[in-house]
């Protein structure tokens, strides 16, 4: 029996559909909001999610996103308003297998989930759920360094305030996932979380997305359109890359946030507005101020409190959880059976300096996957060059070094990694290093090291 969870605010509608889906055979719960369907979906595995996209606390897409992340084989419909194709195209692009609108037939949405369910059997995914201890994954985000320590104790604090965040630091970082766990664990958080990235849209039509315009304002304005602003009132606009915004809009941006208030473009009247803006940015600022692209006043009135995100090459400690975090999401979503990563495969990723953060090295680790031919992650699975070929240091201290000890430990560490490949074989490990297995059987008892410890 699939088990369905139903997740609406509209309480006439979760009632109508847990009837219906019951007598069709199917196992289900309900939730009125996002927050409270995640929290359902970490407790047991649900087959099939059907999801109002716009919900209070957490839309449907943003439940799409935290639901993939612990269970990627269940599958989600996403229910969208009338004539918003948008918004269900967004839910496609994201992993959504169908939407349905409102107002619907029931029969249609049972057609829908019969088809959802038969292709999810077809494809042979089964029930999978990253696991990860709560210690080690701390709002949605991995890391154990003090630097992430850090930035998890400020999180909490920034909630609880009505002051406007600065996130900075560099691309692939994760500044927008601490954007989220900001809003969702503020008193904001039944309104929504709005994403405008300042660096993605042409500055012609920024203006207009952001303060929304009145019809006739120009050529192609058929009707009012609301602004991210006014979506966004109650909750969180995220300015998502705010270094790119510019300078004519900066000052329209400062008004705003000063005095809460904003005019439409082709409007007269001032519009009053509620919300949060937290911004972010891997350019400084301090920077653009002194060469006048960015504005010291609007600075400020943004930066009140700041959160720094650090580099992943200076929290090195964090990569072997992230990889193994990504390793068993990956291996999960493609249904491989790819449980280890070789250490010098972790060895190549410790040493690279990863110029696109936690980004690129969860990239990087799904063409691994992708790549991998055994159960175990080798380098040359790895496809990214730098990490395959990082090299090691050869800084040789004024008291010298013991050659021969550091290539006694280097030898160690290929038998030790070939008798791991081998499965405890003397034969296969011999023929991985390329050498006699007379000549592997003397290095063995050199070296002190039992090939039963490796099967």
């Amino acid at each position: 029996m699939a088990k369905i969870l139903v997740v609406d605010d509209e309480p006439s509608i979760r009632e109508m559909l847990e009837i219906y889906l019951q007598r069709e055979g199917y196992e289900v719960t309900c939730a009125s909001n996002g927050q409270d369907a995640l929290t359902c979906c970490k407790k047991q595995f649900y087959d099939l999610v059907v999801a109002d996209i716009k919900m209070p606390k957490m839309d449907g897409i943003s439940l799409l996103h935290e639901v993939k992340a612990i269970s990627p084989a269940t599958v989600f419909i996403m229910i969208t308003a009338f004539g918003s194709f948008e918004t269900a195209k967004e839910s496609m692009d994201d992993d959504a297998y169908d939407y349905i609108t409102k107002p619907f037939d029931v029969e249609e949405i049972k057609k829908k989930i019969d088809t959802a369910l038969r292709a999810r059997k077809q494809s042979g995914v089964t029930e999978v759920r990253t696991k990860i201890s709560d210690e080690k994954m701390t709002f949605g985000m991995i890391g154990q360094s003090k630097q992430m320590q850090k930035v998890f104790d400020l999180i909490p604090r920034a909630a609880s305030s009505k002051s406007n965040v600065l996130i900075v630091g560099e691309s692939g970082t994760g500044k927008e996932l601490v954007a989220r766990a900001i809003h969702y664990h503020s008193p904001r958080n039944e309104y929504p979380f709005v994403v405008i990235n300042c660096g993605g849209i042409p500055d012609t039509l920024l203006e207009s997305e952001l303060f929304g315009y009145k019809k006739g304002a120009f050529t192609g304005a058929t009707h009012d359109k609301k602004g991210f602003l006014e979506v966004a009132h109650g909750g969180t606009l995220f300015l998502d890359e705010v270094g790119e915004l510019p300078l004519a809009l900066q000052v329209k941006l400062l008004r705003m946030v000063q005095e809460k208030t904003f005019t439409p473009i082709g409007g007269t009247q001032e519009h009053k507005v509620d919300v949060r803006i937290i911004s972010a940015t891997n350019k400084n600022l301090e920077q653009k101020i002194k060469e006048g692209s960015f504005r010291e006043d609007l600075f400020y009135r943004l930066n009140v409190i700041n959160i720094y995100i650090p580099p992943l090459r200076d929290r090195t400690m964090d990569i072997p959880l992230l990889v193994n975090y990504f390793s068993k999401k990956c291996a999960q979503e493609m249904q491989k059976d790819v449980s280890e990563i070789s250490s010098f495969a972790m060895n190549c990723l410790t040493n690279y300096h990863f110029p696109g953060n936690v980004r690129e090295l969860e990239n990087i680790i799904e063409k691994g996957v992708a790549l991998a031919k055994t159960s175990i992650m080798l380098p040359d699975s790895l496809t990214v060059e730098q990490a395959a070929e990082a090299e090691p240091d050869y800084f040789i201290p004024p008291d010298g070094i013991d050659l021969e000890e550091i290539l006694t430990k280097q030898e160690r560490k290929y038998i030790e990694e070939a008798l791991k490949l081998s499965r405890g074989s003397v034969k296969g490990a011999a023929k991985l290093l390329g050498i006699t297995f007379k000549s592997m059987r003397y290095r063995l008892e050199k070296l002190a090291i039992d090939k039963n410890n490796f099967k």
